[in-house]
């Protein structure tokens, strides 16, 4: 896809590609590294075949992606040293999908950050999120 900014062969700038495999790579962003944000060591597994969405993933792509996750923890806990994980795929537009490249968001989390403790499910609880 030309306008996909996980398909074009030179990522954006501020992104670099921390481990590959056959099938995927892990991204992160300079600048969420360098700012020293919550987030510290935060980034996506990106499948390297365009893919919309995970369900368009094949067999091959979700093993690689596993693998790679695997890599990937043993890589920020040396690093960063954090009390814990969450780990997500956005998809559809509704679903919070705002790059239609599937990508697995791997978040660190932190004791001393404003939300600890609170999960995934936190900010859908919430009365400001009824139907």
């Amino acid at each position: 896809m030309v306008d996909c900014v996980f398909c074009h062969t030179d990522l954006e700038s501020d992104q670099r590609i921390v481990f590959e495999n056959e099938h995927c790579m892990f991204l992160q962003l300079e600048r969420a590294q360098l700012s020293g944000s919550s987030l510290e060591g935060a980034g996506v597994i990106v499948p390297k075949v365009h893919r919309e969405t995970v369900f368009d993933l094949t067999r091959e792509e979700w093993n690689a992606t596993y693998d790679l996750l695997k890599e990937v923890k043993s890589y920020l806990d040396k690093k960063h040293q954090p009390a814990g994980y969450n780990f997500g795929w956005n998809c559809g537009s509704v679903g919070g999908q705002h790059i239609f490249h599937a990508h697995f968001h791997v978040l660190p989390r932190y004791a001393d950050e404003p939300l600890a403790g609170k999960g995934i499910r936190y900010m859908f609880k919430g009365v400001h999120n009824q139907r």
